[in-house]
């Protein structure tokens, strides 16, 4: 895993542009903290930090081949998971290698088959190519956005970057928010708009396609999409395919030449991707490594409700027990995890999740002293259904997003002039719209299956990047790589058309997968019921983040107060907020996560200087 940033423009000399390049690579130093590397030239200045997963010695960023005397050269964040199929393809074509990386692969791809040599990948990737033979600049990203890349287009430059930090450090770039940001922020968020980069004229390629720049300007094209097919494989085989899907995704993912672990939280999810991947590594006479996270008092604070019905803890010794792994256990102090909010704001760019964020901040800068990589069990709920909402009546039938809720009563909390700027359910309504003219129909489907497509696809595409968002910047905040074995595109592909009845398999979350998983992992595991990403349930928490609210709102200087209702948040003060439990976003955003990121809004307008046009 690595952080790529470059600038491209047609009419300037940008060989002489080291000094700006720099300071962009150098945003993004802690995405990649074993090495850097520039490449100049009269157009295109392109730069890359580095972190160290395959071929140490040869991996090194920028990468040319030479055609004649034109250069191809690459940045490149990511993995190929099926790099030995491809560099095979390419030997037999008469191509030969210097390297054992999967970026030299990448490179030499795009010089054989050019732009569609995406098509070709399996794995999660943001690369550039500056193409001296076309004179063009070639970026791409991976068919589900694992991996991020935004960009802007300024007085004829391209300017992009694998975090928006690197774009801001350019001297064309202001950090501006107009409207449609401030509703981003305040009606979407945390979750954000696929494209959209909140910052004015910020844009994010969207996942699954490819921008080719020249002289004529910039040309989009997307080369990958969800296509809904009749499903015609019957229960048993549909199980069969999954296993076989998931299991070669996990396998796939093992390939590193620096240490590599397991999350482990004990759920169906992380479980199956452990077991899978442990398996593996038995055969080569190894044990896998697996973390696991908590927090100090959970023990004593943790109450169950609806959206979390469960605690992991009993549940994580008895699979690493089951599974003899190499356990860890990491504690996050309560105290800690509130100083944390300033570098997950600082990770992501934008406010986001809270102590979701932080909490994972923290969890993988303690595995970071064991490992480099860590395979996860992200995107199975929202491929394979299994948040509440998607059995929840009121829900599937709201025609809204399930996960943004309280809309009304939290612009209570704005100025009213700031209501009116954003007209929130307008724009909520319009997001929501726009997701749902995307969902790719299939005709002569039931009435019952295609609302349930939708509600597949407007997770698959506008909850899930926000987790993606989070796993990749926080990770890539301690310099640590985390994988998705659920994530690889063909599995994605073959459960999208599987039929609602067949997920929701007797009735029960993600039902298909506990199906498919049946024999080959603990049966306790395949029975408990469905619980997210655990999150502090001490009280120390939400007493520091109220506290520093006030202290916000009580200093007439802070930013926020040209947002905010300064009465209005006082009495959300005063109430504790506890309207808002137990969750007003998501399944784990309360009140202490309300007063959170209200703090970090504060955090964002301050510290990066943000001005609201």
């Amino acid at each position: 895993m690595c952080g790529i940033t470059g600038w491209v423009n047609f009419d300037m000399d940008l060989s002489l542009q080291n000094e700006v390049i720099e300071k962009m690579t150098d945003t993004l130093k802690k995405r990649g903290p074993d090495g850097s590397g520039i490449w100049l030239s009269k157009h295109c200045a392109l730069g890359h930090r580095r972190l160290i997963v395959i071929d140490p010695e040869g991996g090194s960023q920028p990468m040319i081949k030479k055609y004649g005397e034109k250069n191809f050269v690459i940045i490149h964040n990511g993995e190929l998971y099926n790099m030995d199929e491809l560099k095979n393809e390419l030997i037999s074509l008469g191509y030969t290698f210097k390297t054992r990386s999967d970026t030299e692969i990448i490179l030499t791809s795009y010089i054989e088959w050019g732009p569609l040599c995406v098509k070709k990948f399996n794995g999660i990737f943001a690369f550039a190519i500056w193409d001296e033979v076309q004179n063009r600049l070639f970026i791409a990203r991976d068919h589900l956005g694992i991996k991020p890349l935004f960009y802007t287009i300024k007085n004829g430059s391209l300017i992009f970057g694998s975090e928006i930090k690197a774009i801001l450090a350019h001297p064309h770039v202001k950090p501006e928010i107009d409207s449609q940001g401030l509703a981003e922020i305040f009606v979407m968020g945390p979750s954000r708009t696929p494209g959209c980069g909140v910052f004015k004229d910020i844009k994010e390629l969207k996942a699954g396609h490819y921008l080719i720049f020249t002289k004529n300007g910039a040309n989009i094209s997307k080369y990958w999409s969800l296509q809904s097919l009749p499903h015609e494989d019957d229960l048993e085989k549909t199980g069969e395919k999954i296993r076989y899907l998931l299991k070669d995704s996990s396998v796939r993912q093992l390939v590193s030449d620096v240490p590599l672990c397991s999350l482990l939280s004990g759920g169906l999810d992380s479980t199956a991707v452990s077991f899978f991947a442990n398996e593996e590594l038995k055969q080569k006479g190894q044990k896998l490594i697996t973390y696991s996270v908590d927090y100090v008092g959970n023990d004593k604070y943790f109450t169950p409700n609806e959206f979390q019905p469960n605690s992991d803890a009993d549940w994580v010794k008895f699979v690493a027990k089951k599974l003899d792994t190499n356990h860890n256990y990491v504690f996050i102090d309560n105290e800690e995890l509130a100083h944390a909010l300033k570098p997950a704001l600082y990770a992501r760019d934008l406010p986001g999740m809270a102590d979701i964020d932080s909490s994972l901040y923290l969890f993988l800068k303690e595995v970071k002293k064991g490992a480099t990589v860590a395979l996860s069990g992200e995107g199975a709920d929202e491929v394979f259904g299994g948040y509440p909402w998607f059995r929840n009546k009121e829900a599937v039938e709201s025609h809204t997003f399930p996960w943004i809720r309280m809309v009304k009563e939290r612009m209570k909390l704005l100025l009213p002039e700031v209501v009116k700027y954003i007209r929130p359910i307008e724009y909520l309504n319009d997001r929501y719209n726009e997701a749902l003219n995307e969902v790719p129909k299939l005709i002569g489907e039931d009435p019952k299956n295609t609302r349930m497509r939708e509600m597949f696809y407007i997770n698959i595409t506008r909850f899930m990047p926000m987790l993606l968002d989070r796993m990749d910047r926080m990770s890539m905040a301690v310099g640590f790589e985390a994988r998705v074995p659920f994530l690889d595109y063909r599995l994605v592909e073959y459960v999208w058309n599987i039929p609602w009845e067949m997920k929701n398999l007797n009735g029960r979350e993600k039902g298909i997968l506990r199906y498919a998983l049946k024999g080959y992992i603990p049966d306790e595991v395949i029975d408990r019921k469905k619980s997210p990403y655990p999150k502090t349930h001490n009280p120390v928490f939400k007493i520091i983040v109220k506290k520093w609210l006030k202290q916000i709102i009580d200093d007439s200087t802070s930013p926020l107060l040209q947002l905010v209702d300064k009465k209005i948040v006082a009495e959300l003060i005063e109430t504790d907020a506890k309207a808002y439990d137990p969750a007003w976003f998501s399944q784990l955003m309360g009140s202490a996560q309300l007063f959170a990121y209200l703090v970090q809004i504060n955090m964002w307008l301050t510290d990066y200087k943000i001005s609201l046009v």
